[in-house]
């Protein structure tokens, strides 16, 4: 697989926009902006292609993996930034994932087990796992003659780096297509099968109350292509 290929897409989604904020639907597989981790990385980012698409400069407020999809939110200016930030930093802000993980899950659980940050220090990181949906496969994927799969919301208490992915990898549910902390294995299944090269993590809603505007927003960012396939395949209807 080439895990540097990226979706063809002519314009970024748009799920809310006003004159502090936009709001976007991210693609799988982009980075948001060249950071110190991926100076190296030549291809275009969000922020490249949202400047093309929109011709005004934008400030990521927080962050989403390069493999993560979903709502991301952006300030339009960068004195906006830090009462945005002060959000996510007081937890005011409600984000619920949805993912497809190896193996059956419990109905409900939550993992606290602290999690590394960009430092290299621990923090608490706290996340709530709920089990939707789950479906058994009669193809094998070793060593089992057979697979299983659950459909999950997740809501992170915390915000650390690679929160989600770590914390289901601790319980032995790692996310699908999850190449540094999945199961090679089955994401290979799902490539082979499937035709999905995509991890399976999406960054479904955003809930708060405006910094700046009297009101509350819940956004939602409708799900890409590998997940509509696989939903429909295996008969998943969300509510």
């Amino acid at each position: 697989m080439n895990t540097s290929s990226q979706p063809d897409i002519d314009k970024i989604e748009i799920i809310y926009e006003d004159d502090h904020l936009l709001v976007v639907n991210k693609p799988n597989n982009y980075l948001v902006h060249h950071s110190h981790y991926a100076r190296n990385i030549q291809e275009a980012t969000l922020l490249d292609k949202l400047k093309e698409q929109i011709i005004q400069p934008l400030y990521p407020v927080h962050r989403l993996d390069r493999k993560t999809s979903g709502v991301l939110l952006l300030a339009k200016e960068k004195e906006f930034v830090s009462e945005i930030q002060q959000l996510f930093t007081d937890n005011r802000i409600e984000k619920n994932y949805y993912a497809i993980l190896r193996g059956f899950v419990d109905e409900k659980l939550t993992v606290d087990s602290p999690v590394k940050n960009d430092k290299g220090i621990y923090k608490d990181a706290i996340t709530h796992l709920t089990c939707l949906k789950q479906i058994e496969l009669d193809i094998p994927v070793h060593p089992y003659d057979r697979s299983r799969y659950s459909l999950v919301k997740l809501i992170p208490e915390t915000g650390r780096m690679h929160q989600l992915r770590i914390h289901t990898n601790k319980i032995s549910h790692p996310i699908i297509g999850d190449y540094k902390y999945g199961d090679r294995f089955h994401n290979r299944m799902f490539e082979e099968n499937f035709d999905c090269h995509y991890m399976f993590l999406h960054a479904k809603t955003l809930s708060f109350e405006h910094p700046f505007m009297d009101k509350q927003l819940t956004l939602n960012a409708g799900f890409p292509a590998d997940w509509d396939i696989m939903l429909n395949r295996f008969g998943w209807q969300l509510d």
